[in-house]
């Protein structure tokens, strides 16, 4: 599984920002001392934050970012999307008829490390900026495998089973 550094400090910083949040916009420089982050880095992904829809910035003395939306709204998996981090467990791309082997094809694991990606998505999709910042994160996979369980499990926006399937299969070729 690979989540980088970017997605990862992009939720510490989201978090930080979400917990320091007031009326008032709040300066990198104050996150990035908080989190020791490079202030360099934090406005590189807070550019692509920005740009995301996931945080707004206020320009000027006084001036900084804050959210766009409600931390209970803002999803983990947004916030890794938006600084273009998708979480890759397979070294084919997603959705590819083409696989990682020599011939283009699909390695006899392939199916099991891409539904895998496919519930670690669903569970960044449950879990919001509160949670993390209300410590509420843990027992959430619980509580999905119950979901799951009841034919329930929330399904983000951004990932559709169609996407999942590899040229051909969904056609019985």
């Amino acid at each position: 599984m690979k989540l980088s550094t970017r997605g990862r400090y992009a939720v510490m910083a989201m978090a930080d920002l979400a917990r320091a949040a007031t009326d008032h916009p709040v300066a990198l420089a104050d996150i990035a001392e908080r989190q020791e982050i490079s202030l360099s880095y934090l406005e590189q992904l807070f550019s692509k934050l920005r740009k995301g829809g996931i945080v707004t910035s206020v320009r000027g003395p006084g001036g900084g970012y804050q959210l766009a939306s409600p931390m209970s709204e803002t999803r983990i998996s947004d916030i890794i999307l938006a600084v273009d981090e998708p979480i890759k467990t397979t070294r084919c791309e997603v959705g590819s008829s083409k696989g990682c082997t020599k011939g283009n094809g699909r390695c006899i694991t392939h199916d099991l490390w891409e539904e895998l990606g496919h519930h670690i998505h669903i569970f960044l999709s449950s879990v919001t900026l509160a949670d993390v910042v209300q410590r509420k994160v843990l027992g959430k996979s619980g509580a999905l495998v119950s979901e799951a369980a009841r034919g329930q499990a929330p399904l983000s926006d951004s990932w559709s089973f169609d996407e999942r399937e590899p040229a051909g299969v969904a056609a019985g070729e």
